[in-house]
């Protein structure tokens, strides 16, 4: 089988002269869900900026057999689906509906295609009722929910999630673990909650100062690595 996404020698520096990736190698395979595990500042989230683009640095990327370059990163953003930690940054439409329904009418779906897809993602997700809501009125396990829906509407091919579970009361993150599993994309997601992990990922890769420094199951990462202070 060969991976949806290849990563080889990926580098990265800040302006301020912080190295933030230092020549990271990864694969993520169809299908397959991969939880990002380290601490703060270890190069997760930089590292998944650069699968469709946000951040630019030195190595090469291989999403879906496109090489991310400025010719293909229109494509690969249609086949990246991103879900930011804070649920807010990604919901401003006055309705739950209309929300869900703007990805697919930005990538040129027509009005009715794109509502009959927003209503297939929110079921997806679990939400068939209150699609008139306004997002801000919902709690925080139902923003994630529909910001969710939203990049799920568009049909990626993967999806990335950074810190799911951030403002999540434990039957609202049990319940946002079921849903994922039942998602046929795959997935990176990135978590400091090691249960959540436990209970979605197929793997695990663990970064610290810029680089993959261990991967396998869930458990054996958590069980080498010490966590105090993360």
């Amino acid at each position: 089988m060969k991976p949806i996404i290849t990563v080889t020698r990926l580098q990265f520096t800040y302006p301020d002269g912080t190295e933030a990736l230092d020549g990271v190698d990864f694969s993520l395979y169809p299908g397959e869900t991969v939880v990002l595990l380290g601490a703060n500042g270890s190069g997760k989230t930089t590292f998944v900026l650069h699968l469709n683009g946000i951040l630019r640095g030195q190595g090469d990327i291989v999403v879906c057999g496109l090489s991310l370059n400025d010719k293909t990163i229109a494509e690969i953003r249609r086949k990246i689906g991103m879900v930011f930690q804070d649920a807010d940054d990604q919901l401003f439409m006055p309705a739950v509906l209309d929300d869900v329904a703007f990805g697919p009418s930005v990538n040129g779906a027509e009005p009715e295609e794109a509502i009959r897809r927003a209503k297939i993602a929110l079921e997806r997700l679990g939400i068939t009722t209150g699609l008139d809501r306004s997002p801000h009125h919902l709690s925080a396990g139902e923003k994630k929910r529909v910001a969710i829906a939203g990049v799920v509407a568009c049909d990626p091919e993967i999806l990335v999630l950074d810190e799911p579970t951030t403002f999540l009361d434990p039957p609202a993150r049990r319940s946002l673990a079921f849903t994922l599993r039942g998602l046929p994309q795959a997935k990176i997601l990135i978590t400091h909650d090691t249960h959540f992990a436990s209970a979605v990922a197929d793997r695990a890769v663990f970064f610290k100062a810029g680089k993959i420094v261990a991967e396998g199951p869930v458990a054996d990462l958590v069980n080498e690595f010490d966590w105090s202070g993360i």
